[in-house]
């Protein structure tokens, strides 16, 4: 059994970053479990005290330290959570100290920099993207199509939703998706609707069998989640693919932030950062 340890990711606003960056650090111990909590909007003194009071409680419970990953901004506030039975890691201490030293200038200090809706023309910019993606998810809307600045084609259940939607909300990619059917295989043609923009056409594949526990996971023992089936579309997914010489990727062992950082690097789109 491997060890245990609890982490904390303490912020004073959403807590994305202290996860993001904390988590990360955490997978690199593959010998540790690690159970992560996440204490957001720790914007206050008296919060603070409850946060070091569950932190502290939880110590006692593992007989073992836990790790704090913070984001706090204010000093006071940071110092009481500081204060637990914990290694307090100050990610932003680590990073800023040094970068004013460097740029000579003192850092705003602001609460929810990151994370905000203070950038209205950016944050406005991916609420559209997503708005986007919803209503182009799965061939349900042809309007606008052209719009887009990627198309994601491939078989029912192979992972083009949830891609799409990370797309739009990461980076506020407009990205649409279509689905290939039995009927596009048996022509091996395009649907017309998007064939005027192949050039904005990326393919996603899977592995028959992992297809197969997906399907029947939505459709018990219909014809549509049986192994053959799933084989079939498959096959004739990519030979259409290949022909109509749209780039495809498999999504099998990929997790939906490789595959999205995958096609915005091989389709050359805008990569932004929220």
């Amino acid at each position: 059994m491997p060890a245990k340890r609890s982490a904390y990711f303490v912020s004073d606003r959403t807590g994305i970053t202290a996860e993001m960056l904390g988590h990360s650090l955490l997978t690199q111990f593959e010998t540790v479990a690690f159970n992560e909590v996440t204490l957001p909007f720790i914007d206050t003194i008296d919060k603070a005290r409850s946060a070091v009071e569950q932190i502290n409680h939880q110590g006692a419970q593992d007989g073992t330290r836990p790790l704090v990953f913070s984001t706090l901004v204010h000093a006071d506030v940071s110092a009481v959570v500081a204060s637990a039975k914990a290694l307090f890691l100050d990610c932003f201490e680590i990073f800023i100290r040094p970068m004013e030293k460097e740029l000579g200038v003192p850092a705003s200090h602001t609460v929810g920099r990151s994370h905000s809706a203070i950038d209205f023309v950016n944050y406005h910019h991916r609420i559209e993207a997503v708005n986007y993606s919803l209503a182009h998810d799965d061939g349900v809307s042809t309007r606008d199509l052209s719009d887009a600045d990627v198309i994601l084609v491939g078989v029912s259940r192979c992972g083009k939703t949830p891609t799409c939607l990370y797309l739009a909300m990461q980076f506020g990619i407009r990205a649409a998706n279509y689905p290939l059917i039995p009927e596009d295989f048996s022509s091996m043609q395009l649907p017309s609707q998007v064939k005027p923009l192949r050039k904005r056409l990326y393919g996603l594949t899977i592995q028959p069998a992992r297809l197969q526990q997906i399907r029947n996971e939505r459709r018990p023992g219909s014809t549509y989640a049986t192994l053959a089936n799933c084989e079939f579309e498959v096959r004739e997914a990519e030979a259409l693919m290949r022909q109509e010489g749209i780039p495809y990727l498999d999504v099998t062992s990929k997790s939906v932030e490789e595959l999205a950082t995958t096609i915005l690097q091989e389709a050359n789109l805008g990569r932004r950062v929220y």
